[in-house]
């Protein structure tokens, strides 16, 4: 009888997936070993929060479910604001959970708490077993569930008894029962039958898998979208990580947006999908092109924070939304046109039925657009010529960005340098960014780095950590991951002794600094303690020879951080979102 350790491991493997991250604890030992065994490569990592964002991001770029692997009790309580953030960033992502014994549940057992009860809220489901033949059945269920519908996270709590062998099991209550009173019988009775129940039943055989098909949109709406299409003479798209659930499918949704030909602003995961420098994509004054738009489609893309609630649509455009989330198709503005469907489908849908239309008409409208554009990366490049006492954030960028190859991987990890990023780094083609998502989590660096990794395994990636010096802090510990597993990586660290992006608006509003400056820590010298390479950076001059350094140290196999002096720049006044 295959215990309910080697069944997990199997069943994973059976789905295709060959990487599980963790952080070890007693309750999952089992889960681990029986990984390691069929072949599943376990990346343990320094938090468990690091566990559950490399799964989100492993998720996001192989199509399959992550799967992250942690102990009881703190072990689950350290994951849930990286479970909260796949949850919003609609990530497939299952989470097995140890558990004690069936038989100590609410006596008081070291790390028992009602996980059920923790978890729920942040999940799709939660599955609770109490005997090995539903272990399996449980475990297929959640890797259908995570992916169907709006993808998101499941939990499957899994109590030690289940995972060991009948025979460890049958040992530790034969222990407990041990003595020859009536009571100590009469436990062991008890315990005895209790063992039976756990593994009565057990199947040889794993259960299915059901992969889930994304919905496909309904064909009347559709050839209402193309007829609306036809008619307007400012179209904008505004394409979101939903559009590429389907990481397989991403660059035939990038064809579908060439199909179309209206001008595309690209955000979260969608970043990138049509490579850095596409007639088509416009990468800056979004908010002024959606306002003057007189037909706005959003695929994928729900109006939250991001689109001000839906104010930047003006009433008289004609508003098309495809979306998974009928929630999110309705979201603070009501569509004039809604698409509950897969909006990368959506897109591939309307394509098709524009082929061969002229959309000569809307040539004006995106010149206008790609001119806003060009005028706004001119005053960028002006306002990277301005030297301080630090790096200018925009000339590291621009070097960064003049250098990076077209198989770099960007990971977004920050406030104020990142959002600086997001206007001058290009992701070189679909999935190729990673951030946070809605959510606004600092700390997903180090994880998504390894997910990343996990992803691109057999391809030559060159995987690229954008860090504000406030975030780095949350997993620069992950430099010893990266170092243990042999994974290369290069960490760029904007090290400006602040919050910046909250600094901005505390300090002139209400004239206090209070919680918002740290110091020039030598972040670079944390990654050597922990045997990677380190990079300082101080001055413009030095910037193009130390990311050429930082490069070439990646290039021998070897994680490096490199840290920036940045100077001051008032580049994003005024950005913060609450």
């Amino acid at each position: 009888m295959k215990n309910g350790g080697i069944q997990i491991a199997e069943l994973l493997r059976a789905r295709g997936i060959d990487h599980l991250f963790t952080l070890c604890g007693g309750h999952i030992s089992p889960i681990l070993v029986a990984a390691k065994q069929a072949g599943i490569r376990v990346i343990d990592v320094r938090h468990e929060a690091t566990a559950v964002f490399a799964a989100d991001a492993y998720a996001r770029l192989t199509g399959v479910p992550g799967v992250a692997a942690v102990t009881a009790g703190p072990g689950l309580t350290n994951t849930l604001t990286a479970v909260k953030n796949a949850q919003l960033a609609q990530s497939p992502v299952v989470i097995l959970g140890g558990a004690t014994a069936t038989a100590l549940k609410n006596r008081g057992a070291l790390q028992d708490i009602d996980q059920r009860a923790l978890m729920e809220p942040h999940v799709k489901q939660v599955h609770t077993i109490s005997r090995v033949r539903d272990l399996a059945p449980a475990v297929a269920n959640a890797l259908s569930e995570a992916q169907s519908g709006v993808p998101g996270p499941v939990f499957v709590e899994c109590p030690v008894d289940l995972l060991y062998d009948r025979d460890v099991v049958a040992e530790w209550y034969g222990a407990a029962s041990g003595g020859k009173s009536l009571n100590d019988r009469l436990l062991g009775f008890y315990l005895s039958r209790k063992v039976q129940r756990l593994f009565s039943g057990v199947s040889g055989t794993l259960p299915d898998i059901v992969v889930p098909q994304p919905q496909a949109p309904d064909e009347r709406r559709v050839e209402t979208v193309i007829a609306k299409l036809r008619q307007a003479s400012r179209p904008v798209i505004v394409c979101g990580s939903q559009a590429v659930a389907e990481s397989a499918s991403a660059g035939v949704v990038a064809q579908a947006l060439e199909a179309i030909g209206a001008p595309v602003y690209l955000s979260g995961m969608a970043r990138g999908l049509l490579g850095p420098q596409h007639p088509l994509h416009m990468r800056h004054k979004r908010r002024e092109a959606i306002r003057s738009a007189d037909l706005v489609v959003l695929a994928g893309v729900p109006c939250d924070f991001r689109l001000d609630y839906g104010r930047q649509i003006r009433r008289s455009a004609t508003l098309v939304s495809a979306n998974r989330s009928r929630h999110d198709l309705r979201l603070n503005r009501r569509p004039t046109i809604g698409v509950l469907a897969d909006p990368g489908l959506f897109l591939q849908a309307v394509a098709r039925g524009l082929a061969g239309a002229d959309t000569a008409a809307w040539a004006q409208w995106a010149d206008g657009l790609r001119q806003r554009d060009a005028d706004r990366e001119s005053e960028i490049a002006t306002s990277a010529e301005t030297s301080g006492d630090g790096v200018n954030p925009l000339a590291l960028l621009r070097t960064i960005d003049s250098v990076l190859p077209d198989h770099a991987m960007l990971v977004a990890d920050g406030g104020d340098f990142v959002g600086t990023a997001s206007y001058i780094v290009r992701p070189r083609g679909p999935l190729r960014w990673l951030d946070p998502g809605a959510f606004g989590t600092l700390g997903v660096g180090g994880g998504f780095a390894l997910g990343a990794a996990a992803a691109c395994a057999d391809s030559d990636a060159e995987i690229w950590i954008l860090y504000g010096d406030g975030s780095a802090g949350y997993s620069i510990a992950e430099f010893d991951t990266y170092v243990r597993h042999g994974i290369p990586v290069i960490a760029v660290v904007g090290n400006d002794a602040c919050w910046a992006q909250i600094a901005r608006e505390q300090v002139k509003l209400l004239g206090d600094d209070t919680g918002v400056r740290l110091a020039r820590t030598d972040y670079h010298r944390v990654a050597e303690g922990f045997g990677a390479a380190g990079v300082v950076i101080r001055h413009d001059a030095e910037v193009a020879d130390k990311i050429a350094e930082a490069r070439r140290l990646h290039a021998e196999g070897r994680p490096v951080l490199v840290n920036v002096h940045l100077a001051g720049t008032d580049f994003r006044e005024g950005s913060i979102s609450i």
